[in-house]
């Protein structure tokens, strides 16, 4: 039989165990940062699903210090007032593409959607391999300092290539094409349209339907094939072209507040980085599968015919492209420093790439008009 004194001193130590154990709790609960994320996109959209992912993998390798919530396009302020919400700590993150910035600072657009491939010839893959390894990286965390933001970007989810879009009818060159009113991105992509002479009307995703269905456009681009069919463009147009240059890459990118970001552990740091480079991955590894069911099943169950897009609007597009970029580079040092640090890597990637790519390419669409 246990003595009176042992059995203290054995439930002071059970005591003592159990307070401890109430104490890790407590400050386990004490250390959980939630991060609230406020996306320009609905929470149905391919970007949240994919949010989703990046979400669980930060709280697995924090150990669930560290949650991402996600709130839809305008749960606390409209879409363009997202990069300020994040800059004054109204909302701890938000999510958009980075061009969109471009009104702030012009290299924004560098990094968001590099009109043309940048007018080099980059890709979305060769895009990352000059963000991970040729400069990219170190240049894109200096572009928030540019912007006199107090943000810490991640780069998620590269989207491109985006297609060239929707007609009414089959373009057969430029000059088919300028007949049309047609939707376009805003800022540098949407300009250089216009620079060809492409009546370019610059809107919101949600607005392209609606605008179709009452005549104030009659053309229109989105994104690609899921995407476009999501919003049901194929309901008004047939004629689809997948090979434009307008935005050959664009990423989806997190903002998260400065001080939020400062206030992690570098554990927690290096757990945001570690499950950013594996949405890089994740992201255009879905959109290839995803994009092909789509683009299946516009062509076989919803009357879409897919055509190649006009051999001139290559170099109409490209040449304005480069104008715009140079015009840019003249007239803001930052935007130079960084278009230079493409244009070196690009002498140095490119001409690899694109030959290992030409072969790739043409094998691609050897099976491809095998099948039909």
């Amino acid at each position: 039989m246990m003595s009176c004194s042992k059995y203290a001193k054995s439930a002071g130590g059970g005591l003592a165990l159990a307070l401890g154990a109430s104490m890790l709790v407590a400050s386990a609960a004490m250390s959980e940062t939630t991060i609230r994320v406020q996306m320009t996109v609905t929470a149905t959209s391919d970007e949240a699903v994919m949010l989703t992912r990046f979400a669980d993998d930060v709280s697995a390798l924090t150990n669930g210090e560290v949650v991402i919530e996600l709130l839809p396009a305008g749960a606390v302020v409209g879409v363009s007032e997202t990069l300020d919400a994040v800059d004054s700590g109204l909302v701890e993150a938000g999510y958009a593409w980075s061009h969109y910035w471009s009104g702030k600072h012009p290299a924004a657009m560098l990094f968001g959607s590099p009109v043309a491939g940048a007018g080099l010839g980059i890709d979305n893959i060769a895009f990352l391999s000059w963000f991970q390894y040729g400069g990219g990286k170190e240049l894109y965390d200096q572009l928030w300092d540019e912007m006199d933001v107090n943000v810490k970007g991640f780069m998620l989810h590269p989207v491109g290539p985006e297609a060239l879009g929707w007609f009414r009818e089959p373009i057969n060159s430029m000059d088919d094409f300028r007949k049309y009113r047609f939707r376009t991105p805003p800022g540098i992509p949407g300009q250089t349209y216009k620079d060809i002479g492409i009546a370019s009307v610059a809107m919101g995703g949600g607005d392209i339907l609606p605008a179709l269905e009452a005549g104030t456009i009659d053309a229109a681009e989105w994104c690609c094939p899921k995407p476009d069919s999501i919003f049901g463009i194929q309901k008004v147009l047939k004629h689809y072209y997948l090979q434009g240059l307008h935005q050959v890459v664009v990423n989806g990118d997190l903002y998260i507040n400065g001080d939020v970001y400062d206030s992690l552990t570098d554990q927690q740091k290096k757990a945001l980085e570690v499950a950013a480079n594996a949405a890089l991955s994740y992201s255009m590894s879905y959109r290839i599968y995803e994009n092909g069911k789509a683009l299946r099943d516009l062509t076989e169950n919803q009357g879409v015919i897919l055509h190649d897009t006009p051999a001139d609007y290559f170099p109409e597009y490209m040449n304005a492209a480069r104008a715009t970029l140079e015009k840019n580079a003249a007239e803001n040092e930052f935007f130079a420093t960084v278009w230079e640090s493409q244009r070196e890597f690009a002498t140095v990637a490119v001409p690899f790439w694109a030959g290992a790519q030409a072969s790739n390419a043409s094998l691609g669409k050897a099976f491809a008009d095998s099948l039909n």
